[in-house]
């Protein structure tokens, strides 16, 4: 999963982004409205981790302007305020849950995994490409009857491709969503953990789960299978 963090207090985004990352997310952290409107323009992201007050705007005024829009990514809103009245706001501009400061960081894990856990609108909460099944609330995969353990990574990977199941799926956008932006090692960490995923997911028994588009990507079910 992809998450972004905005959040000004660069000690606080530090410790968020360190330990959802330990989780097996993809963090990216910005300081501003700005900066999460042009995160938010290149990007598709599973979860914001939102503060209420940012240097150049409100956090609220930037989660209505989300939904406005349609999109419907759960949203966790974070604020030094505690009044009720702030967290009415939040809560009516759309925000899916609301943290006050200062918490303990196992608090923000377990909510941020309750709303990963909850189904997307007008998504089935169970991913079925053929004859696998991919739970993300459960973090299971499932081939026919046989279950296929995965590191974080890897069902990060097979559950990006089964929601675009039919597509390529470019290894740039692989990279981009399973690793963040600052990710700076090897160029052929797709391939690597790709062959990882392919060798658990291809069983005796099993035709190839995933093909290989020369040149261009990966792609999992033929075009318009789900």
């Amino acid at each position: 999963m992809r998450l972004l963090v905005v959040e000004d207090d660069r000690a606080l985004s530090r410790v968020i982004a360190r330990g959802l990352g330990e989780e097996g997310h993809a963090v990216d952290c910005v300081t501003t409205v700005a900066g999460a409107d042009e995160a938010l323009s290149v990007h598709e992201y599973d979860l914001l981790v939102l503060d209420l007050g940012l240097p150049d705007g409100d956090g609220a005024a930037l989660c209505r302007s989300r939904r406005d829009k349609g999109d419907v990514t759960p949203i966790l809103m974070l604020t030094a305020r505690d009044g009720l009245s702030d967290k009415v706001a939040g809560l009516d501009a759309g925000a899916d849950d609301y943290l006050t400061k200062p918490f303990a960081y196992p608090e923000l894990a377990a909510r941020v995994r309750a709303l990963l856990r909850r189904p997307p609108s007008a998504v089935s909460l169970i991913l079925e490409v053929g004859d696998i099944r991919l739970n993300p609330a459960a973090h299971t995969v499932f081939r026919g009857a046989i279950l296929i353990p995965l590191t974080p990574r890897e069902f990060s990977l097979l559950d990006y491709m089964m929601r675009h199941a039919g597509d390529v799926c470019r290894r740039e956008d692989l990279l981009d969503h399973v690793w963040d932006a600052n990710y700076d090692g090897l160029s052929n960490v797709v391939d690597v953990h790709m062959a990882n995923l392919r060798r658990k997911l291809d069983g005796p028994g099993f035709s190839d789960a995933i093909e290989t588009v020369r040149g261009v990507g990966y792609r999992i079910g033929a075009q318009g299978e789900s």
